[in-house]
């Protein structure tokens, strides 16, 4: 249970980051953005095993999980970039 805890705040203060990172209109308060963080980890930690850099059960680290945050976002933008509001 200490560790989903660790991981929010974790995602949290990676996702913030990344909104700070690239300013601008992006979805969302704290819970979106603690979302955006762990999703970006997630990612991050997936391609990290498909390319080699990390073993099996091994995570990304926090510079790479606030990469994944800005690869995300980039994403949203780039998808949302279109749509009139």
């Amino acid at each position: 249970m200490l560790s989903l805890l660790w991981a929010a705040i974790i995602g949290l203060i990676a996702g913030a980051i990344a909104k700070f990172i690239m300013p601008g209109r992006d979805p969302g308060g704290i819970f979106v953005t603690m979302l955006i963080g762990v999703a970006g980890a997630l990612l991050m930690s997936f391609i990290g095993r498909q390319l080699g850099w990390y073993a099996d059960g091994e995570g990304a680290g926090f510079i790479m999980a606030i990469v994944g945050a800005i690869i995300l976002l980039a994403l949203y933008r780039l998808i949302n970039k279109n749509r009139t509001v």
